[in-house]
């Protein structure tokens, strides 16, 4: 990587006029906010379509997109929609958090009807690329659209509770939905066309401005997710096409029964056998939407903790010994070069830092970690140039909460280390920024809500919760021009000029 900067901010947060960020004209005008700030990064977080809980770490399939990001805004003015099909719909009143219930009840009649105008209107040549989309994402489409299909017709409930006929992949039963049910099938089709369609205009946009996309891809699969159901083969299922085992995290002195997680682990053994396939085409399809990916989790493919399934408790699991290189080589022998950042958070054994070392990916330096623990790893005088310096993450809490929620020993040791007597809160978490744009990374990314000074109102994700997480939304008109001149005044500072930029100034 070069040295530059940019900034994390989920596609959800986004302000837009339907309830959710999506694709709308908002997200072309942060990627102009990101230009004129000199960002040469938009950090997003997971794209997938997400089920109970709202988590983008949990999706319903690790190829498929989320229809909620459809921006209805476009499809008006592709004629699939008019405004007076979108305005009386409540997708909720609150500007600054989502209401995915409203989203639920109401997003979908909209996207459908787009479907049938889409049927009925579209030209030869639209309704052609739709059939060509169709046929060439036919290896993961298929199977997802009609896990979506036949989740509705099973009230909701997973898949591992379905008819065993349809929980087994029955030919028969499977093709009795795809005759009975062909026309929704269609549908999940289209969404996913019109996802991909509404997603390259943006990639392209921001490539136009020199801005590069960085995604993130969970280690795990969700148990309830097209791919569990679909891919049985990957994952450590018994005859039934059962899970036999779980991931979960061993006890420990803030857990002693551990942590269920309840996400199928995969055989890896089998996989090696098909040469890694399943992931080889997962990683494929995440660089159709993205310049870099970041991965979750990044120890786990060193070693990982399974739960027999069933068990209640995390007590009874075990560790096992994960892919290592061996994956990597196989997804650089087929995909070519890998443009990763690893999520190398928490665990620093002699294993788990020569792997890292091994695939050559940066791992992640976040500040807030840096200054609660005495010589952390991940205050600046420990970077390293290839790495990714963050004040903190989506886990956690906005910096100028955190500044407030620290002791006084931290808060002091903070000042002290930055060398800031700034008693404005607003004005310390600007030097913590400065901080992180100060290090020997090669990458700094901070998060939206640190720049705008937003407090635990804005927090994205508080880990071991369920519920007020992945709600936050930035208010309309929210990014201004002075915040992008003192952006990018901290990025001329700081040498994290883009080098398109660097280049065209010359």
């Amino acid at each position: 990587m070069n040295r530059e900067s940019g900034i994390l901010m989920p596609v959800f947060s986004l302000a837009s006029k339907f309830g959710v960020g999506c694709f709308s004209k908002e997200a072309f005008e942060f990627i102009d906010f990101l230009d004129k700030a000199a960002q040469g990064y938009w950090q997003v977080l997971p794209l997938g379509p997400t089920g109970f809980g709202n988590s983008p770490y949990q999706p319903f399939s690790a190829f498929a997109g989320n229809p909620y990001f459809i921006s209805p805004e476009k499809l008006i003015e592709e004629g699939l929609l008019n405004w007076d099909d979108v305005n009386g719909l409540d997708f909720g009143d609150n500007l600054e958090q989502v209401d995915y219930g409203k989203l639920y009840e109401n997003r979908p009649a909209v996207l459908k009807k787009a479907y049938e105008n889409f049927m009925e209107k579209a030209s030869v040549e639209k309704l052609a690329d739709f059939k060509e989309y169709s046929k060439k994402n036919e290896d993961w489409l298929t199977d997802y659209a009609l896990y979506v299909v036949i989740k509705k017709l099973q009230e909701g409930k997973s898949w591992i509770d379905w008819d065993d006929e349809l929980r087994m992949r029955k030919k028969a039963a499977l093709d009795e939905v795809k005759k009975k049910h062909a026309k929704e099938l269609e549908f999940i089709y289209f969404e996913q066309f019109k996802f991909d369609e509404q997603w390259n205009e943006i990639l392209e946009y921001a490539h136009k401005h020199k801005v590069k996309i960085i995604g993130d891809l969970p280690f795990y699969v969700a148990m309830d997710s097209a791919d569990a159901w679909a891919h049985p083969e990957a994952f450590e299922m018994d005859k039934a096409l059962l899970p036999k085992a779980v991931a979960g995290c061993p006890p420990d002195a803030f857990s002693p029964t551990g942590q269920l997680w309840g996400n199928p682990v995969y055989d890896w053994a089998a996989l090696k056998k098909q040469g890694y396939d399943w992931w080889v085409k997962r990683i494929r399809r995440n660089y159709h939407w993205f310049d870099v990916i970041r991965i979750d989790h990044f120890h786990g493919f060193n070693e990982y903790y399974e739960v027999p399934f069933g068990e209640e408790t995390a007590v009874n699991g075990k560790l096992k010994k994960g892919p290592g290189m061996d994956l990597f080589n196989a997804l650089k022998k087929n995909i070519g070069e890998l443009n990763m950042i690893a999520e190398d958070l928490g665990s620093f054994t002699e294993e788990n830092v020569k792997l890292l070392k091994d695939t050559g990916f940066p791992g992640m330096k976040v500040l807030q970690f840096g200054f609660t623990s005495w010589d952390s790893c991940y205050v600046n005088h420990r970077h390293e140039k290839s790495s990714v310096v963050y004040t903190g993450t989506h886990d956690n809490t906005p910096t100028f909460a955190w500044v407030q929620e620290i002791n006084d020993g931290e808060r002091d040791f903070t000042r002290r280390y930055i060398n800031s007597m700034n008693t404005d809160y607003g004005a310390f978490v600007w030097d913590i920024i400065r901080e992180a744009y100060r290090s020997v990374a090669d990458l700094c990314i901070i998060p939206i809500q640190d720049y705008l000074c937003k407090g635990k109102e804005a927090r994205i994700n508080t880990p071991g919760t369920s519920e007020g997480n992945w709600m936050w939304r930035l208010m309309p008109n929210y990014l201004s021009e002075d915040l992008a001149k003192s952006i990018r005044l901290l990025t001329e500072t700081y040498s994290r000029l883009p080098h398109e930029i660097v280049k065209a100034e010359k």
